[in-house]
Formats: C-alpha cells, sequence, structure tokens
C-alpha cells in the first residue's frame, strides 16, 4: 500500500490554499512566481509554510470563541 503524504483531504480546496500561499508569501516578502518554484531557499519556504500553519490555527481558535 502506498502512502502519499501529498494527498488532499479536500481537492476542491487546492485553488483556495495556492490563493493563500501566494498571499502569506507576499506578507512575509518572498517572491513566488506560477509553478515551479524549487529555487527558492529552505528558510523561505519555512517561512511561508509556518506562517500559512499559524494563520490557519488564528482562524480555527478565533472560530471557536
Amino acid at each position: 500500500m502506498t502512502n502519499n503524504s501529498n494527498r488532499k483531504l479536500v481537492p476542491e480546496a487546492r485553488n483556495a490554499l495556492d490563493k493563500f500561499k501566494y498571499e502569506v508569501a507576499s506578507e512575509v516578502g518572498v517572491n513566488l512566481k506560477e509553478g515551479y518554484n524549487g529555487d527558492i531557499s529552505a528558510r523561505d519556504a519555512g517561512r511561508i509554510g509556518g506562517n500559512m500553519v499559524k494563520k490557519m490555527i488564528q482562524q480555527v481558535e478565533n472560530n471557536m470563541k
């Protein structure tokens, strides 16, 4: 059995997540281009992903109040 950790639980959310990724990248000062971005540093990729998670957690916490 293959374990694909890149599988989206809600495939319809892909466009929204991509848009969110570009918004967060812009906020943290990382210039992403359409398509392949394998040339950005691991540090910048981590800043984008980390801030995405931080914002998603904040949104859930605010909705629970």
